[in-house]
């Protein structure tokens, strides 16, 4: 009888819904079998590392111009705002503080889901198609350790330097913008941007772009893990890996805030 209930009730849910209660359970299980798999031997300290280079230095040329891009325009597009008060002296702090709280911190992180989360959801997803994940099952590797774990650990730890990197070239950008109309010695721009940036403003943005490399790290790997379809699901792994972690980002973001927020009032 409750079997009989239980169907029933699943059947009254909508499609969609019922697919996004799937795709919530599947993910959650994936996470915590990582944390699980994560403990234990073998570690595959080689493998991250080789992980940690492909996700953190061949991203770093594509983060450095668009943050500098986005300190330049930020700042040629907030002064003339500013000007209108005689405010232009709070430009640098202004900025500054936008970019190291919020901006610097979204930006890079929806770079690395634009371009980590889709390399890894087709990678893993051509694995899936091709049939080496089974191989390497047969030959007694634990495929879930080398390809799963490595990789979810190598984007924790990336995306946060790649935010810190991100954010003293979007200052140096916004330096030379505020350079064309004025003149101000890099010192004097540092110091006016760090007179009012405070370690409440620095922290929880790296401790949330450590949840954004989590999510972009679990959500390509789990998309790409449990490919179907043939090789067209391969692209529908790719597609979706950016969409989701583009989305959970922009949710983490906004409870960060809150959190944030709640422990400022307190």
């Amino acid at each position: 009888m409750s079997q009989k209930k239980s169907l029933n009730l699943a059947t009254f849910l909508p499609k969609g819904m019922h697919a996004f209660f799937e795709e919530v359970g599947g993910t959650s299980r994936f996470a915590a079998r990582f944390f699980r798999e994560i403990w234990f031997p073998p570690y595959e300290f080689k493998e991250v590392i080789r992980q940690s280079f492909e996700i953190g230095y061949k991203s770093l040329p594509l983060v450095g111009i668009t943050s500098f891009i986005i300190g330049l325009v930020l700042t040629l597009q907030s002064r003339p705002t500013l000007a209108e008060f005689g405010a232009e002296s709070w430009l640098p702090a202004m900025v500054g503080v936008s970019i190291l709280r919020e901006i610097g911190p979204v930006i890079t992180a929806l770079i690395c889901a634009g371009k980590v989360g889709s390399s890894i959801g087709a990678e893993l997803g051509s694995m899936k198609v091709t049939e080496q994940i089974d191989a390497m099952e047969v030959s007694g590797t634990n495929p879930f350790k080398y390809i799963v774990v490595s990789r979810i650990v190598a984007t924790t730890l990336m995306i946060p330097l790649l935010v810190i990197i991100g954010d003293a070239i979007s200052l140096y950008g916004s330096y030379l913008a505020i350079n064309i109309n004025d003149k101000v010695t890099m010192t004097l721009y540092f110091q006016q941007v760090f007179e009012k940036v405070e370690f409440s403003d620095v922290i929880p943005s790296v401790i949330k772009s450590f949840f954004f490399g989590f999510c972009i790290g679990l959500i390509g790997t789990y998309k790409g893990y449990n490919s179907k379809k043939g090789t067209e699901g391969v692209g529908q792994s790719a597609n979706s890996s950016v969409v989701v972690s583009s989305l959970l980002i922009f949710i983490l973001d906004l409870l960060a805030v809150q959190i944030t927020g709640f422990f400022g009032y307190i």
